[in-house]
């Protein structure tokens, strides 16, 4: 994995980084990792080589699998859509969604103050593994990741964002 450059960045974003890079490199099955912010936005992501891939074009990539992008768009419209459902439910706050599918899994986590942390797996990975290594993450991320931090992490996206 091509890790993005950390060059310039507090060490809060740079252990934020590293914890993601460790999260797609030590666990089984896991294809592509993003952090997405309560409005949205990536925060960080497993693939930024492929963000680049995305700004070619349709045709440059195949969806999901081609697109850190398209997966904080996934993450950050299923978060909204399980918290509505979840006010509608009157059943408190959305700590974990899971989706299974044929070719693959998905998993959405709530961090803090909204965020959301996303992975999309193989259809072979181990679930509990990635949940338990998911929630390893929020646990490590949450208490770091101030307004701060997710401003100096948006920043740090802005160019591979505008290139899409």
């Amino acid at each position: 994995m091509n890790a993005p450059s950390t060059y310039g960045l507090s060490t809060e974003a740079r252990n934020l980084h590293w914890l993601l890079d460790n999260l797609v490199e030590e666990v089984p099955g896991v294809r592509s990792v993003t952090v997405v912010s309560s409005d949205g936005l990536m925060l960080l992501s497993s693939d930024p080589e492929q963000n680049a891939a995305a700004a070619a074009g349709p045709a440059a990539h195949d969806g999901p699998r081609g697109s850190s992008a398209d997966l904080a768009t996934i993450v950050s419209g299923l978060g909204s859509l399980t918290t509505g459902a979840a006010k509608l439910m009157e059943a408190g706050i959305v700590k974990q969604t899971m989706v299974a599918m044929d070719e693959g899994s998905l998993f959405v986590m709530a961090i803090s103050d909204g965020s959301l942390l996303g992975v999309q797996a193989a259809p072979d990975c181990d679930m509990s593994v990635v949940a338990y290594h998911m929630a390893l993450f929020v646990g490590r991320a949450g208490h770091v990741l101030t307004p701060e931090l997710r401003s100096e992490l948006r920043k740090s996206m802005e160019p591979r964002q505008a290139e899409q």
